[in-house]
């Protein structure tokens, strides 16, 4: 890190010389990671920053300090120019570290490394370690003595990428001032990248094209890492089917175009060794009995289970697992959080990172809708199945709208189970510390899979797969893999709404959505968004529901105002059909019989015959 890079001729090459760099020694700790039934051991090796030779001029304690703290948080608040610094050098470490690691065993075992794309692929998973591409140039330019086309070849063919996301905060642009004085050299490598494809851009389109800026890796003060990712390698790839197709259409459109055939979809996958069978021995007993134990390696055998999916003995089975484990969450979360749920109640469940776009507070409102609802209409009131709404996020450090929208549930849940008529028909539950060994109760329990986040704005999920897998249906958005959940299912075994992926990118495009006509026309909606700031919430801090109030009224980026109406119309449907035990339950069976596609065993595949292609070596 930091220093200063000089060239030098030696027998006419150029030499790179570092001065005065802080230098880390990269410590390996391998955690050998035990496959089903013992046939594999893979390596997990995860990194130590260790402290070098001291630099000089910097203070020996502060530079022992900055170093160790490369490797001891995850995640840090990149809000502060500290926290960015820390974030790079994160970046960076982990993969100088890995990458040296790869070129150090290959050539232990081959005793070259000119051979190294028939043998290895580094998939980029996600921008985060896009550095591999100018690690990968530095080491086998400078150290290794090849020229930059040799380098460049070698490593267009060892470098994938995997695109998880089209939100802003995650396709990282980094100030081109902070590569430039953390890794002088890695920001000349990437500056000749930068470089040699505005050439090949300018020869194809002419110098005066718009393509020659929009797809430059460094624009301005900024160097944009995903198109690093895209030019540095041999594939680019979507988690979902529409995920990659708004990748291709909307958001990369330039970069499809100009390089075809790169760009591919690998729907994400989850392991149903650990998301069905470890956590959920029931229903592991109910499918051994009714499609037979080798599922658990055959994965595609749940799909016997659609022969039994009307059967009333199969049905009544299942509703025994389904109750068994939400007996099992309404113990822990009594112990847990202190609250009492109705083991009979619609268990609606919505656990995921909290973010705008994944909408926890469109639920939100629209408990607060049912919350006035029952409290004046005895009719509802009546009619109305009882229902427990759990959720379960974190926010990130430094996302104000997060933590407000965090602040309004929990104000929410406070409100709704202290009364005492409405608390007979719902109960609202954030959970505290949600993380995955919490999610391993919860998503068994799960009735109603909460899945609502804006059409287009998910890449994928893996949630929606895992309490699909379990038996909950899914209420939610024609968005990332809820797609192909509906494809398999079909429609009438989810409660699906929302506008579409396509109507939402054209109100984008087209800047011509109010959501202040919706407030002023709906009054159900006026209603729960005026409770944010007309002291509905007694002693509630007026600043975060406040800042939630305006957001909705000037701004509702993400349609929670336009997919309300929608949204209610879906949760009665969920509610009444729940009602017909039979219905559900069939519903529920159908999802499990038919969520094969979603284990990572498929997605795994995928990648080794579509993308990695690689020889094996015989250890």
């Amino acid at each position: 890190f930091y220093g200063e890079v000089r060239f030098e001729e030696v027998k006419g090459k150029l030499q790179v010389r570092y001065e005065n760099p802080w230098l880390v020694r990269a410590v390996p700790y391998d955690v050998p990671v035990i496959g089903y039934k013992g046939k594999t051991v893979n390596t997990l090796t995860l990194w130590s920053a260790e402290v070098g030779e001291f630099p000089k001029g910097v203070d020996p304690y502060q530079y022992q300090k900055d170093i160790e703290e490369i490797s001891s948080s995850l995640y840090p608040d990149d809000s502060t120019e500290e926290g960015k610094y820390l974030r790079l050098k994160q970046q960076y470490f982990f993969v100088s570290a890995g990458v040296q690691r790869i070129l150090k065993e290959h050539r232990a075992v081959h005793g070259t490394l000119r051979n190294l794309p028939e043998y290895v692929v580094i998939q980029i998973n996600d921008t985060h370690p896009t550095l591999v591409i100018p690690e990968l140039m530095r080491i086998l330019i400078d150290e290794e003595g090849l020229s930059w086309e040799e380098a460049w070849e070698m490593t267009t063919k060892m470098c994938a990428y995997t695109n998880h996301t089209i939100m802003a905060e995650a396709l990282e642009k980094w100030p081109l001032q902070m590569i430039q004085t953390l890794l002088p050299r890695i920001y000349l490598i990437i500056e000749e990248i930068d470089r040699r494809f505005k050439l090949e851009l300018v020869e194809r389109y002419g110098e005066k094209d718009e393509r020659v800026k929009t797809m430059a890796i460094i624009q301005g003060d900024l160097i944009h890492m995903a198109h690093l990712c895209i030019v540095g390698s041999f594939s680019v790839n979507g988690v979902a089917e529409l995920h990659t197709n708004i990748l291709k259409e909307v958001e990369m459109k330039d970069f499809h175009l100009h390089f075809p055939g790169k760009f591919n979809s690998k729907t994400n996958g989850i392991t149903h060794r650990r998301w069905a069978y470890q956590i959920n021995p029931e229903l592991t007993a109910f499918l051994n009995k009714y499609v037979g134990s080798d599922w658990v390696e055959n994965i595609e055998k749940l799909s016997v289970l659609n022969q039994y999916v009307k059967d009333p003995q199969v049905k009544q089975e299942f509703r025994q697992v389904k109750q068994r484990r939400k007996a099992i969450l309404a113990e822990y979360i009594e112990r847990k959080e202190g609250i009492t749920i109705d083991v009979d109640s619609i268990f609606d469940i919505q656990i995921k990172r909290l973010h705008e776009y994944k909408r926890q507070l469109m639920n939100g409102l629209h408990i607060l809708y049912l919350y006035n609802r029952l409290k004046e209409d005895q009719a509802f009131y009546d009619n109305f199945y009882p229902q427990t709404f759990i959720f379960g996020a974190k926010a990130a450090g430094s996302y104000r709208m997060a933590k407000n929208i965090i602040y309004f549930i929990n104000k929410l849940s406070e409100v709704v189970n202290n009364d005492s008529v409405v608390s007979k028909k719902i109960k609202v539950i954030f959970v505290e510390n949600y993380n995955v060994s919490y999610a391993e109760k919860l998503i068994p329990a799960a009735n109603l899979s909460e899945q609502i986040s804006t059409a287009s704005k998910e890449a994928s999920g893996t949630g929606n797969m895992k309490f699909m897998m379990n038996g909950a249906v899914t209420i939610g958005t024609m968005d990332g893999a809820n797609v192909e959940i509906v494809g398999l299912v079909g429609k009438e075994n989810a409660f699906i709404f929302g506008i579409s992926a396509d109507e939402a990118n054209d109100y984008y495009r087209k800047k011509n959505y109010r959501s202040r006509d919706i407030y002023e026309s709906d009054p159900d909606v006026r209603r729960v968004v005026d409770q944010l700031v007309n002291g509905f919430f007694k002693d509630a801090d007026p600043i975060p529901l406040k800042e939630i109030y305006d957001d909705l009224l000037n701004r509702d980026y993400f349609f929670v105002l336009k997919d309300f109406s929608c949204y209610k119309e879906a949760q009665r449907l969920a509610n009444e059909t729940y009602k017909d035990q039979d219905r559900f339950l069939e519903m529920a069976l159908i999802n499990v019989a038919n969520s094969s596609f979603f284990s990572s065993d498929r997605t795994i595949e995928q990648y080794v015959q579509d993308i990695w292609k690689l020889k094996k070596i015989n250890w």
